[in-house]
């Protein structure tokens, strides 16, 4: 980002030229990104299937499955590792940009905009938590669980940037005047909705990382020590967590990141569905998510996760669902 910034001020100076013309041809830059990732896909296909860079592999037997799903869960070229890359590297980074050559391109056209400055700062606080805290998305869905195929890859190249950017995309062509109540107040609320999304993760980084031997909410955890049995056949211990966030429901930080979500999307007002696109597909995401994390956690703990749920019956919003 300083980066960007620097080559921003020197272009404008030296030669009048803005990376606001990234904004003028995002549709050429789509298509080619999209072309470029179905190229990339293939070779992880092909890469799994003939060079593989760990033994958690395999194929389905069905080639159009596996191009989608991926071949390999942890695939490495040149020693970089491709699901970092693509979600960290490439598709949050890029989300970032384009969401400043969108505030920018409307800076150019309107002079400052209240609406397109919330819906700025708010995404890029978002992100900057993102990378703040990357270890512990390690140990998330997307690289613990998800294969390095079109599904995550073609994901994070193309629709992150294509679909995430949507709302920022959509209000360059429709600035809206909020005033400074409404400005603070979305800002005060999506700033409070990161805090608390960062806090539950944290709740439980810490926990995990210390076995359970720390405070939460300033009193000693409560949790289920899970026993479940590894591929190799090792009998092994898991702490889980019922105090802080994590005992109010089992994905409540979900919660925190639909809100920011709204609040970051909703200065655009109620004019149009699309500056909403993000929100309706991350609510449908991360719902089907907490389905798809109770299949694995029964798996993998059985009676044990059982008893969690009954220590904690909700899944992201108490007492409702």
């Amino acid at each position: 980002m300083a980066a960007f910034g620097g080559l921003t001020y020197v272009m404008k100076t030296k030669y009048g030229m803005t990376p606001t013309v990234v904004f003028d041809h995002y549709g050429e830059v789509l298509a080619w990104l999209s072309l470029y990732s179905l190229f990339i896909c293939v070779l992880l296909y092909l890469k799994g299937r003939l060079a593989p860079s760990t033994s958690d592999n395999g194929s389905s037997g069905n080639i159009i499955f596996d191009y989608y799903w991926g071949t390999e869960l942890y695939p490495r070229i040149f020693g970089i590792d491709i699901k970092v890359f693509t979600n960290c590297r490439f598709g949050l980074t890029v989300w970032a940009l384009v969401i400043s050559i969108c505030f920018l391109k409307s800076y150019e056209l309107y002079g400052f905009v209240d609406s397109m400055f919330i819906c700025w700062l708010l995404q890029m606080i978002y992100l900057t938590k993102f990378f703040w805290w990357e270890g512990g998305y390690m140990r998330t869905m997307d690289i613990s669980v998800d294969r390095a195929g079109f599904y995550i890859c073609w994901g994070c190249l193309v629709y992150v940037p294509g679909f995430y950017t949507l709302c920022s995309l959509y209000m360059v062509a429709h600035p809206v005047k909020l005033g400074i109540e409404l400005t603070a107040f979305f800002i005060v609320a999506g700033a409070a909705s990161i805090f608390i999304n960062y806090q539950a993760d944290y709740q439980r980084q810490v926990f995990r990382e210390t076995g359970g031997k720390c405070l939460i909410w300033g009193k000693k955890p409560d949790m289920i020590w899970a026993k479940y049995r590894t591929e190799a056949g090792q009998d092994k211990l898991n702490p889980l967590l019922l105090s802080g966030w994590w005992g109010v429901a089992r994905h409540f930080h979900y919660l925190p990141e639909l809100a920011l979500a709204f609040f970051w999307s909703v200065p655009a007002l109620f004019d149009h569905l699309l500056p909403f696109s993000y929100f309706i597909f991350l609510t449908i995401l991360l719902v089907h998510r907490t389905f798809r994390d109770d299949v694995k956690c029964q798996k993998k703990y059985g009676r044990y996760w059982q008893q969690y749920c009954k220590k904690v019956p909700y899944k992201i919003v108490p007492y409702i669902f």
